[in-house]
């Protein structure tokens, strides 16, 4: 989904430090942020980020944020909890 918007190799390679590189959009750094609370500790998002990501997004573009990030921890820790290793992507034929 990344390269379908225009993401590079290098900054998908290197999305651990998206808060370094300049190839990031502030708009992007906001949403990866968010990414990152929600992942790591959900009980750390405050007032602040919250401020920082209605400068890029609306109340109803933050809640699709965080579903969208909830439904992949989920998937995560499903697969985590299965031992399930992720599959190769597979075109499909037309």
């Amino acid at each position: 989904m990344a390269r379908r918007h225009g993401w590079t190799e290098d900054q998908i390679n290197d999305l651990a430090n998206f808060e370094k590189r300049s190839d990031f959009t502030d708009k992007e750094k906001a949403a990866l942020r968010l990414a990152e609370r929600v992942t790591r500790d959900a009980h750390t998002i405050d007032d602040r980020l919250f401020g920082e990501l209605r400068q890029h997004f609306d109340e109803g573009e933050i809640i699709e944020l965080l579903a969208a990030i909830g439904l992949f921890n989920y998937f995560n820790r499903f697969n985590d909890a299965l031992t399930m290793e992720p599959t190769a992507s597979v075109t499909p034929s037309r």
